[in-house]
């Protein structure tokens, strides 16, 4: 192959077979449940990442259940979100995230910077109670309850809260194992359309792993339960900072 049919070609890794399309990424029926809590404040301001401010010790957990994803296809996602703030605004910043599917597991990793591992989440309802868990390996490493659907939510605050911009950190090592990519970037859903969106009584139990340190920022009070179904496009983001300059 000559090297302009590779440079031609180099979207992502393997060359000849990548391990997942180019975009724009299509979400529909993606559905949300989102455990707000408080968390011991120190513990925030030791794991976001400056110039991200945090605005007050709060965590959003969630599992998010993705049954058709242009590209991507069937999943589940869970994961710990952080609400911070940039510059004077608002936004989140994602901590950690776990899945199970390898296609977007790389595409997050290599296109935007999201803190992907490998794991096995579930989210659905089971008889009056929306389920939420996460394992990595055998270990129940989180677990999150729900009423199912007690009563209507905002679903205009809930779009708000979708417009708002998302932060990562995003980390590619050089060939030699020192950092040659280590960029804050900034992202937004885009196209956005909820489809329901319903609160109610909930709870969240997080337990200690070696690997997935969920648990790393304790659940002191759930603050709001949210469950919610939109469709949505994950846009392109932009380096907003950068660590190595």
């Amino acid at each position: 192959m000559k090297e302009g049919h590779v440079r031609e070609r180099a979207f992502s890794m393997p060359l000849t077979s990548p391990a997942y399309p180019p975009g724009p990424y299509r979400f529909c029926q993606r559905e949300y449940l989102v455990i707000t809590y408080r968390t011991h404040p120190e513990r925030l301001r030791e794991l976001v990442p400056g110039p991200l401010e945090v605005i007050e010790p709060l965590v959003k957990y969630e599992f998010i259940r993705m049954p058709d994803s242009s590209g991507f296809g069937d999943y589940t996602e869970s994961g710990q979100v952080i609400p911070v703030s940039f510059r004077g605004k608002h936004g989140s910043y994602t901590h950690s995230m776990f899945l199970n599917d390898e296609s977007p597991i790389a595409a997050g990793r290599e296109v935007w910077g999201f803190p992907k591992k490998f794991a096995q989440p579930t989210l659905r309802a089971e008889t009056d109670t929306l389920v939420g868990t996460l394992d990595y390996g055998p270990v129940r490493v989180a677990t999150g309850t729900m009423g199912y659907k007690h009563k209507p939510a905002d679903a205009a605050a809930v779009l708000a809260s979708l417009a708002e911009p998302n932060f990562l950190l995003k980390i590619i090592p050089h060939v030699d194992g020192s950092p040659r990519i280590c960029e804050l970037v900034e992202y937004y859903l885009e196209d956005v359309e909820v489809r329901g969106a319903w609160t109610g009584p909930g709870a969240l139990d997080l337990h200690a792993h070696a690997l997935a340190p969920v648990a790393d920022l304790p659940v002191l009070e759930v603050v709001s339960t949210m469950h919610f179904i939109a469709n949505l496009t994950l846009g392109l983001g932009k380096v907003v900072h950068d660590y190595l300059r």
